[in-house]
């Protein structure tokens, strides 16, 4: 029996000491994925209610790198290179490069969603396995527009894996892209989960502002109001079970609560 009981103390603790050290080896990078324009009038098109009158919000466009031990992955692919206006100014490539890293080290392009603004540098990361919502792959592909900067994957050139529902990327719950439909039929929201900063959530396009979040605010171009409130609902108690740090993507005022490139949270 004490030899039981030593045995399934070792393995107790090797198992602890595995997860420190996965933890430990996590960490998030913010990228400059495009420069808004002024602040945007958001009771335009942010809203099905006619809310945020005269409301003004700097917009940003935001992708991120997540490192898991050697591993790689990128969330989202913000707004392309020829995108005018709201161009980034720094490519992604570019910005990898000065990491010190290279397209082909990433092993995941995730994307939240398929809206231009999310999927305008995909096509940088030929190499790279694409995770994306079946239910907006499903979409996209009807659409020979929007399928424009998929095309290494659709033609089959590339490693691909639509998302049903969650996924657990890299099997130990420590990068989680969360189904979180209704801004479009297959979006997702991401979570990570960092040693020092502790849980992260990645919002994708579930809000766009604080004030789109704390009134699960529902924008009219929005595939689904009824998926968009559950969604809502979710997260939120995702949140608030954890203890994470939102990052709403798009807001300006969220930026700060991450390190400013190139220095990552841990």
């Amino acid at each position: 029996m004490r030899s039981l009981m030593m045995t399934l103390a070792f393995i107790a603790s090797m198992g602890v000491s595995a997860s420190a050290q996965t933890a430990s080896d996590i960490a998030l990078t913010r990228f400059d994925c495009g420069t808004s324009n002024a602040p945007t009038d958001v009771g335009i098109r942010f809203t099905d209610t006619y809310a945020y009158s005269d409301l003004k919000i700097q917009i940003v466009y935001s992708c991120y790198l997540i490192k898991h031990g050697d591993d790689y992955m990128v969330w989202d692919a913000g707004q392309s290179m020829s995108a005018g206006a709201v161009a980034p100014k720094v490519s992604l490539v570019d910005q990898l490069a000065q990491l010190r890293l290279t397209p082909q080290q990433i092993k995941f392009i995730a994307i939240s969603h398929y809206h231009g603004d999310h999927i305008g540098q995909v096509g940088s990361f030929p190499s790279s396995t694409l995770l994306i919502g079946k239910r907006d792959w499903d979409a996209l592909t009807k659409s020979s527009e929007s399928s424009v900067p998929f095309a290494h994957w659709i033609t089959g050139a590339g490693k691909l894996e639509t998302v049903a529902q969650d996924k657990d990327v890299f099997g130990d719950g420590t990068i989680v892209m969360l189904n979180m439909p209704g801004h479009t039929p297959g979006h997702h929201s991401l979570l990570v989960r960092l040693k020092n900063k502790g849980p992260v959530l990645l919002t994708g396009d579930l809000a766009h502002f604080r004030e789109n979040y704390d009134s699960d605010g529902v924008p009219n171009f929005n595939t689904d109001r009824t998926e968009t409130l559950s969604s809502f609902d979710r997260f939120k108690k995702i949140a608030k079970n954890l203890k994470a740090t939102v990052i709403i993507q798009h807001d300006a005022r969220d930026i700060a609560k991450l390190p400013p490139f190139p220095a990552a949270a841990h």
